[in-house]
């Protein structure tokens, strides 16, 4: 038995420079944010995740959270944000609250694997594969003129990715001149993805997919904003490209509505944001009852990349067995990141484009305190 004695909050900012600012089709930033997630027990073991959002918000949905946890065993994961969504159901789930929901759950993931001396996709049913496949999530919009797309997707090209995914959604004229460009560099058999965040109409979506289908493009992800579902059940029907979606959806109720309505053939829950491994598990759960594929996004920090290459690892191929034409991939993100590049003592090994799967208890992996302080914001 082990009991959760605290959870902390830690809100971590990686100010990049105005020089370095990079964006997509809504805008630019120059920051990198996550909240580092901290449970605490008497057994004497941690446990760390991540939780997606601005860092204030998350602070404070943890104080709002926190009292349901502490002095409950580490083994009551789902009872508690159930207990919580079901008495507070006034709040909703499309919120900071569910991250920091799935923070926790990671946490107590790490935890209930250290306790046991596991990993965790042991925990999750077992291992599939050891070593994950990525694509390069890259090819922003950038304000420094030597990091332009050319540059990013030669980089890739010689690190042996098997996917990249560059940002578009700013027209269609500009759509078809930077995938042009990235299939020049890139060669023909690396797989492309385009990324447009939810910046378009329908319409405009398939104006757009008509200019760059001649570029063989693995998947269009987020063409509409990720509630017009609707939308996304027109376009899915007369698309000519895969669509993908889901990063900024919330919980299986969330997805079960792209799922109802056939609104995507990739579903890409992100872990930190959507409620946890838990959730996802129910999330991977509806997209093998209806034959879609699934590819976790992943844009944060190195916990939430621990946490997601555990999860795919330890997810079963379907419909297939030996033979698996599009192995899931994992988002990659390759721009400049120290939260997730220098937060770990040892990093998550990518080699030749394959994330090579943790085999420590738990997550498998070991904070670097002074960078936790280096880029601790109060």
């Amino acid at each position: 038995m082990a009991i959760i004695t605290d959870i902390k909050a830690i809100p971590l900012e990686h100010d990049l420079g105005a020089e370095n600012a990079y964006g997509m089709a809504r805008g630019m930033t120059s920051i990198r944010n996550m909240t580092l997630v901290q449970v605490e027990t008497d057994a004497g073991f941690t446990g760390y995740g991540e939780a997606w959002g601005p860092c204030a918000m998350v602070v404070a949905s943890l104080d709002v959270v926190r009292p349901y946890f502490v002095g409950r065993e580490v083994y009551d994961r789902e009872q508690i944000p159930a207990y919580i969504y079901n008495q507070r159901y006034h709040l909703g789930i499309q919120n900071t609250v569910t991250a920091v929901l799935g923070g926790i759950n990671i946490a107590l993931y790490d935890v209930i694997g250290k306790l046991h001396g596991v990993p965790v996709h042991k925990l999750l049913g077992g291992l599939n594969t050891d070593h994950v496949p990525a694509y390069a999530s890259d090819g922003y919009f950038a304000a420094n003129p030597g990091n332009q797309l050319e540059d990013q997707m030669r980089d890739f090209r010689d690190q042996n990715f098997p996917g990249v995914k560059i940002k578009i959604g700013h027209s269609a004229a500009s759509d078809v001149e930077r995938v042009a460009l990235a299939r020049d560099v890139l060669g023909s058999d690396i797989a492309l993805m385009v990324d447009a965040n939810g910046n378009y109409t329908v319409d405009q979506t398939l104006e757009s997919m008509r200019r760059i289908a001649e570029y063989d493009i693995y998947f269009y992800e987020e063409p509409l904003p990720p509630t017009d579902f609707d939308g996304y059940t027109e376009l899915r029907a007369r698309a000519s490209i895969p669509i993908a979606t889901g990063e900024a959806l919330y919980t299986a109720w969330d997805f079960k509505r792209l799922v109802d309505n056939r609104c995507a053939d990739l579903l890409q829950p992100d872990l930190t944001l959507c409620g946890g491994i838990d959730e996802a598990k129910a999330i991977w759960s509806m997209a093998r009852l209806a034959n879609l594929r699934m590819s976790p996004h992943v844009w944060g920090g190195a916990i939430g990349l621990a946490a997601a290459v555990h999860f795919i690892a330890a997810l079963p191929p379907s419909p297939h067995t030996e033979r698996v034409p599009q192995p899931v991939m994992l988002e990659y993100d390759q721009g400049r990141n120290a939260l997730r590049d220098d937060l770990l003592a040892s990093p998550v090994p990518c080699v030749d484009g394959h994330l090579t799967v943790p085999t420590g208890p738990g997550l498998g992996i070991e904070i670097d305190w002074d960078v936790v302080e280096k880029y601790r914001v109060s």
